[in-house]
């Protein structure tokens, strides 16, 4: 069997990072071009806007309180959305009434908000960045790459590479009690 040199080693890694940093700007662009014909098709009505337009990242406010209190660390936050494809296809949400209407009802799952605590892991990238944006009573709709979601991998019935749109609603700010 023939074994491999160092440099020959060295000079296939360096060309496998390279293709990889490839792919991901080269998906990036993609997603990118994806959600500006889906704006250009569906434009979101909003009071307020933030758009990354580096990262292909946009939050559109429906609803945007004003308020002053931003949460932190071990707050929690419930949190009602609705998950969607560029396609419009829904294949999640916390609001029964969404799941059948787009025929995703699941009788074993009881539909609440989701509770999530700050600073612990478990939420894509792209919905967490725009929860960072929000205050409790916001309702936004924000759009971004494939890569601030689940990237290049599939998750349930959502295929790799794929843009994401989320509907999300800040319902409520539970917030820690701090000991005086």
């Amino acid at each position: 069997m023939k074994k491999l040199s160092f440099p020959v080693i060295v000079i296939m890694l360096f060309f496998s990072c390279i293709s990889e940093q490839e792919n991901y700007s080269i998906r990036l662009e993609q997603d990118k071009e994806a959600i500006q014909e889906y704006l250009a098709e569906n434009p979101i009505d909003h009071v307020h806007k933030f758009e990354d337009v580096n990262n292909g990242v946009y939050i559109f406010w429906e609803e945007k309180m004003g308020g002053e209190y931003e949460f932190v660390l071990g707050d929690t936050l419930f949190i009602d959305y609705t998950g969607k494809l560029l396609t419009n296809r829904v294949f999640d949400t916390s609001l029964e009434s969404v799941a059948r209407e787009n025929s995703i009802f699941n009788s074993q799952r009881t539909y609440k908000p989701l509770e999530f605590v700050v600073g612990r892991d478990g939420l894509i990238d792209g919905f967490l960045f725009a929860l960072s944006k929000m205050q409790q009573g916001d309702k936004v709709v924000t759009l971004f790459p494939s890569l601030f979601g689940y990237g290049n991998q599939a998750s349930g019935s959502i295929p790799p590479n794929s843009p994401l749109i989320f509907e999300i609603h800040l319902v409520k700010v539970g917030q820690v009690k701090k000991d005086d």
